[in-house]
């Protein structure tokens, strides 16, 4: 069996072309790009938030105000309960709403993918129909997230606590340097290896789960059949990805500086920002089915391209 990497992302980019511009269709661009927007609602994941420093102004340089800073946090936290219970609401609120969006964005991968496999702009009834298996994978997914947690934090604690003994022990920075290496190094291991897993279980495990309609489990078992003779070509295709996604952000960060920042606005905007890259999210969901097919007529999904009969509407009485 011969793997191709690059002739399912030419016949995926084919796809894209028949599908948003043969003919240009823009009500079917804001439909599927819709679908696209909900679909990616937690992959691209941003996190920042704001700080204050109960200590007072501090002066950078100095690991030892790093090493001091938790415990600082937690004295100011403890000494004014009004603001540790808002803060514990508001991460309750916080985590609430991620876990509703994972939810809907769960469910809307399977629709952005029908829309994809049967070239079509529909929302409503690939939502109800495959809400068995939405829900399914946003379970796994969510335990993924959880385990994840699971392993990162208690690493971080762990490697926290090793620099800053070493650092009391020697007074000097400079002891910190290789040892910080190290330990980033593992973090980038940890974070490598579930993003891996999540990469799999979004790019092949679903296109499964959506051919077969079955569950996130008997998926996983499918595709674990072809996971470990083919371990070298998943990775091959994660680290192509990898490069493409770097491709594409230097287009659109030339782009943007092209515009005078103007294309950085319009990218910021959530939905029309989902709709301007619809020919990117959609040629890389089309390309991860067309890698799967190449594992034989068990892993088909996408039918030939060209072949794809026209979605007939109901006739209503």
């Amino acid at each position: 069996m011969n793997i191709e990497f690059f002739a399912p992302l030419g016949r995926a980019f084919d796809r894209m072309k028949r599908a948003l511009f043969q003919p240009f269709d823009l009500r079917k661009w804001f439909i599927v790009g819709f679908a696209a927007f909900l679909a990616g609602l937690t992959d691209a994941r941003s996190g920042g938030g704001f700080w204050g420093n109960p200590a007072g102004k501090r002066k950078g340089g100095d690991p030892g105000d790093v090493f001091r800073m938790p415990y600082e946090v937690w004295d100011w936290i403890v000494a004014h309960p009004g603001w540790m219970i808002a803060i514990a609401v508001l991460l309750l609120v916080v985590i609430a709403i991620g876990i509703a969006l994972a939810w809907v964005s769960a469910r809307a991968k399977f629709v952005f993918l029908d829309n994809v496999v049967r070239d079509h702009a529909l929302i409503a009834r690939p939502w109800r129909e495959y809400v068995r298996e939405g829900n399914s994978f946003f379970l796994w997914n969510l335990v993924l997230g959880v385990v994840c947690a699971l392993v990162s934090l208690p690493y971080l604690v762990f490697c926290f606590l090793s620099l800053k003994a070493l650092y009391e022990s020697t007074s000097s920075g400079a002891v910190l340097i290789v040892p910080g290496i190290l330990y980033g190094l593992g973090m980038m291991v940890i974070f490598f290896l579930f993003g891996f897993v999540s990469l799999m279980l979004k790019d092949f495990v679903l296109p499964i789960m959506y051919r077969d309609r079955t569950g996130t489990l008997p998926a996983v078992r499918k595709f674990m059949t072809i996971l470990g003779p083919r371990l070298l070509h998943f990775i091959g295709y994660a680290l192509l990805l990898f490069f493409l996604l770097l491709g594409i952000g230097a287009v659109v960060l030339l782009a943007g500086c092209v515009t005078c920042c103007l294309g950085f606005v319009i990218l910021m905007i959530p939905y029309i920002g989902a709709v301007v890259l619809l020919p990117v999210s959609y040629t890389l969901r089309a390309y991860s089915v067309e890698f799967l097919q190449q594992f034989g007529n068990d892993f088909h999904v996408i039918p030939v391209l060209g072949n794809v009969p026209p979605e007939t509407p109901p006739v209503l009485a």
